[in-house]
């Protein structure tokens, strides 16, 4: 069972920065999209960030200019950095990431999620 590791989340002022990162383990063979969400209280969950295997990155128009998305393959690894922060961003954001795993006779799709990390953003 692939499972993600989020951190980076917390409390910072407007203006502020945060790098998120998210590590996926397990029996991976492959992982072909990764993306960061994020909910705030009240509101759907929506999706602020992308980027597939060969990264293609796509972000809301929200945080363009001010948000970053990358990855490290050899570490399974997907980074958010976050710039020029406003209350707006505040919210618990929370990794996605799409591959291929070893299944029990093959390979099997997984489609995993992270716990959240929370994100406030506040003076």
């Amino acid at each position: 069972q692939v499972q993600l590791a989020e951190s980076g989340g917390g409390l910072v002022q407007p203006g502020g920065a945060l790098r998120l990162s998210c590590a996926a383990s397990g029996a991976i063979v492959s992982i072909n999209d990764r993306g960061w969400y994020r909910q705030a209280p009240g509101k759907q969950r929506e999706l602020v960030a992308s980027i597939t295997n060969g990264g293609g990155t796509t972000y809301i128009n929200s945080v363009k200019g001010r948000f970053t998305i990358s990855r490290d393959n050899a570490k399974n690894t997907v980074y958010l950095q976050m710039n020029s922060l406003t209350a707006e961003d505040s919210a618990v954001y929370y990794c996605n990431v799409v591959g291929l795993q070893i299944g029990g006779r093959d390979f099997e799709r997984f489609d995993a999620w992270g716990q959240g990390t929370q994100v406030t953003v506040s003076s």
